[in-house]
């Protein structure tokens, strides 16, 4: 099986809201939430990048980074945002995760972003393990962040997103 990452585009939206829906069944993305990312994520203004795994003609994954403001420590550096990862039941564990968020931080160095920022469920071991082996550090918690449950979200923070280098993706 050959998985490649490219763009997501606005005729990914259906697929990755299938798997949105399977994954995260009560607190989905909406379609309208896909929709405004990506009108932000094109042209000399973007300050989103989108992408996908898709194997064969199937969409098994996608993620999102936004770029905004600046960093604390900094005049004129960004700030990224993780919005979302997401692989597939079948697929997670196999490395996919990983090379999303690569591209992310790719983005996040094209964005000139000194800092990334996530958000993950206290009680996703498996996800806090990946962002820590890419170097991100808990910062501090966000009570009751994931409805409905009241779930907190553990908040994370890479300092240095050009420190974690990737392979080329299609565009």
């Amino acid at each position: 099986m050959t998985v490649r990452l490219r763009e997501m585009r606005w005729w990914d939206i259906d697929p990755v809201l299938e798997l949105e829906k399977d994954l995260f069944p009560e607190d989905a993305w909406s379609r309208g939430m896909f929709w405004s990312e990506l009108a932000h994520a094109r042209g000399p203004e973007a300050t989103r990048r989108y992408v996908v795994a898709e194997d064969e003609d199937r969409i098994v994954g996608y993620a999102g980074l936004a770029a905004s403001g600046t960093a604390p420590d900094s005049d004129s550096a960004a700030v990224g945002d993780i919005q979302t990862i997401a692989v597939a039941r079948g697929l997670q564990g196999t490395g996919l995760g990983g090379r999303l968020l690569t591209e992310l931080l790719r983005a996040a160095t094209a964005f000139e972003c000194a800092e990334v920022m996530l958000e993950c469920r206290v009680d996703n071991v498996r996800a806090q393990k990946l962002y820590e082996r890419y170097g991100f550090e808990p910062i501090g918690f966000r009570r009751g962040y994931y409805q409905p449950g009241n779930v907190d979200a553990l908040v994370m923070r890479l300092t240095d997103p050009s420190s974690v280098q990737g392979t080329e993706i299609n565009g």
